[in-house]
């Protein structure tokens, strides 16, 4: 342990219950390849990515070299007003991957205020147009757009709202997308297409030149891997283009080759306006964002101001930090030279059949996956949500993987750079936890 302590009492840990975390805690020391390990010397196959940032595995030497360079050389630099060559040259490496004309890249600092820039893009493109009534927002039940105002206003998840307040005013909600039918679907349900209506009554209830953008996670991953319906995603951006209405795809967790394409919206043949980024962007190595934003969205905002004004009165200390962008075009780097979107690619099939073969279990109620992203629900126990999943996190710990647990649902996203040895194991201790519960 690099830095040893006898003290866990003064970090405030985010989304963790720290008195009991505290007792009993669940330190990890090191990481390497597709494996931690604990500060009891066991070793901890990593299911999910990390937290879906890391599909090149952890610690890569390619990036710790990039950044130590580049800190060498510019440690920082502000970006109001001025710039440096790597964040140029990440944005333009970004671009080569992005779908349809989203050429324009903004770099934040993570995955919540991507969606924050993301918002404001979208209200600031209206206001330029001379639509600034435009002031909904629609987002969708159980969707997670991070944790900040906007984030958690537009996103469904009802614990990460309820203390919150009133959030920002004007936002709707879609119905999220799981229905009884599509029960233990492999990939796109068949079913659902049509809830995608609901952006369409709420034009008729409030008027479409009334709405601003509508935000959807392409699959909503961490309330436990949604998969949009056929023909879903695609309705969204017809009613988006009869109604004048931006689409805002969260990308945060599908991009970068999770569903073995660059990104979601190339999987599913759908082009948002804007789509927001982070975790993968780095292989989780410096924390980084971003939106990539299309042509006529970048143009119409920066044309309506005057020739050396500023356009976009919004930013951050850190963005486009100066080590980030190495980590990030280091990260690029790896995925082009090591094939690790196509690796993702070719592993699904293999990943969706370990995943669904869970189903044997009497405990697993649902399960859901698409690409190398898949979810598994638990009854919960004795009626109560959240208990069989809250041990099933310790006890997945404890047996050497790790998962994401969302209340009693466990999600999966294993590395690009896992085999399917790696596969068989993640899935056997998941297999022998989840008998136990």
């Amino acid at each position: 342990m690099r830095y040893p302590t006898n003290d866990l009492e003064n970090h405030w840990m985010p989304f963790t219950a720290n008195r009991d975390f505290k007792k009993n805690p669940r330190l990890v020391v090191a990481g390497r390849g597709i494996h931690y390990t604990s500060h009891t010397g066991h070793d901890i196959i990593d299911a999910v990515s990390g937290l879906f940032c890391c599909p090149a595995g952890h610690s890569r030497k390619e990036i710790a070299d990039a950044v130590y360079e580049q800190m060498q050389e510019l440690a920082y630099l502000p970006s109001f007003q001025h710039g440096h060559s790597a964040a140029f040259e990440l944005a333009r490496r970004v671009k080569q991957l992005t779908p349809g004309d989203l050429d324009y890249i903004f770099f934040t600092n993570s995955g919540s205020e991507a969606v924050e820039t993301a918002l404001k893009m979208a209200m600031l493109y209206h206001r330029a147009r001379g639509d600034g009534q435009r002031m909904r927002l629609v987002g969708r039940e159980r969707g997670y757009h991070g944790v900040n105002f906007g984030g958690f206003s537009v996103g469904g998840i009802v614990r990460n709202r309820e203390m919150y307040g009133l959030g920002v005013p004007g936002v709707v909600h879609m119905r999220h997308t799981w229905l009884e039918e599509n029960r233990f679907a492999r990939g796109q349900p068949e079913n659902g297409a049509e809830l995608a209506n609901d952006l369409q009554r709420f034009c008729e209830l409030h008027g479409g030149e009334t709405i601003a953008a509508c935000i959807v996670e392409p699959v909503a991953g961490s309330i436990g891997c949604y998969v949009p319906p056929k023909g879903y995603l695609e309705r969204l951006r017809e009613i988006c283009d009869e109604h004048g209405i931006l689409l805002i795809f969260d990308e945060v967790i599908t991009g970068f080759g999770r569903l073995g394409d660059n990104f979601a919206g190339q999987r599913f043949g759908v082009v948002p306006d804007l789509m927001t980024m982070a975790k993968a962007l780095t292989n989780g190595a410096i924390p980084m964002g971003g939106v990539a934003a299309r042509e006529h969205v970048y143009k119409t905002i920066t044309e309506a101001a005057p020739e050396t004004g500023i356009e976009f009165f919004h930013g951050y200390t850190y963005t486009a930090h100066p080590a980030a962008c190495a980590a990030g075009i280091a990260t690029l780097d790896i995925y082009e030279n090591d094939g690790l979107f196509q690796k993702s690619a070719e592993m699904e099939d293999y990943f969706l059949d370990q995943l669904f073969a869970m189903r044997e279990s009497n405990i697993v109620t649902d399960i859901r996956g698409i690409g190398m992203l898949g979810a598994i629900d638990l009854a919960p126990k004795d009626g109560a949500p959240g208990v069989r999943g809250g041990q099933a996190l310790k006890d997945f710990y404890a047996a050497g993987v790790l998962v994401k647990m969302t209340a009693d649902t466990v999600i999966v996203a294993p590395p690009f750079v896992a085999d399917k040895s790696d596969i068989d194991r993640m899935f056997e201790i998941i297999s022998d936890v989840v008998s136990t519960l």
